[in-house]
């Protein structure tokens, strides 16, 4: 099977861009899409983190927590996402209809790939050597990198989304960024129209 797109990360931009296009499941131009999520959060910089600064979060909030959250709140809002668990990808290459991802234990194929790890010097995976770049909003002692894109595309199909693509290490950015990245990937379904899901109350 071939994903209609692949989320690699289980973080804040992960998840969050998992959660956008979970929320989308009822639209025409987004029912019958296949979706997955690599969730590897063992070096997830939300691990060590403490929250008390964030809009809507409790404070006292842990990260470790929300990533834990995180993960149950997708799986009982929108199952039809596919979680991936206890594997960690290693590469990614390109073949003329999608994209190759590999992991520790499988391959998967899919039309679009959305990066969202740690922006750490010590990623793995092979296939983005092109891209690594020196971080532009780290200092320079942290040893930091991105991944070289445009408002958050790399190239045709290959995004990047949190502190990877090249924002800073706050939480709120890297939810934003992620879901940045879903409303463009929404976007494009719906044939170009720019596209936001809202849920509202009714009455």
């Amino acid at each position: 099977m071939t994903f209609d797109v692949l989320i690699i990360g289980g973080g804040a931009a992960g998840l969050s861009c998992g959660l956008v296009l979970g929320s989308a499941k009822n639209k025409a131009f987004a029912k019958d899409k296949k979706i997955a999520i690599i969730t590897h959060q063992k070096t997830s910089h939300l691990q060590n983190a403490l929250f008390n600064n964030v809009l809507g979060l409790k404070p006292a909030t842990l990260g470790r927590t929300i990533l834990a959250e995180g993960k149950q709140q997708l799986k009982d809002l929108y199952p039809h996402i596919t979680q991936i668990d206890t594997e960690k990808v290693t590469a990614i290459s390109k073949a003329p209809e999608h994209f190759l991802v590999e992991t520790n234990k499988n391959s998967y194929s899919a039309k679009i790939v959305v990066i969202a790890v740690g922006y750490t010097s010590l990623i793995t995976i092979k296939g983005l050597e092109n891209y690594i770049a020196p971080h532009p909003k780290a200092a320079i002692e942290k040893d930091r990198i991105w991944l070289k894109n445009n408002d958050h595309l790399i190239e045709n199909n290959l995004y990047v989304a949190g502190t990877l693509a090249g924002w800073r290490s706050q939480f709120a950015i890297a939810c934003g960024s992620g879901s940045h990245v879903a409303t463009d990937i929404l976007t494009l379904w719906n044939g170009g129209k720019h596209t936001k899901i809202h849920d509202k109350v009714t009455v």
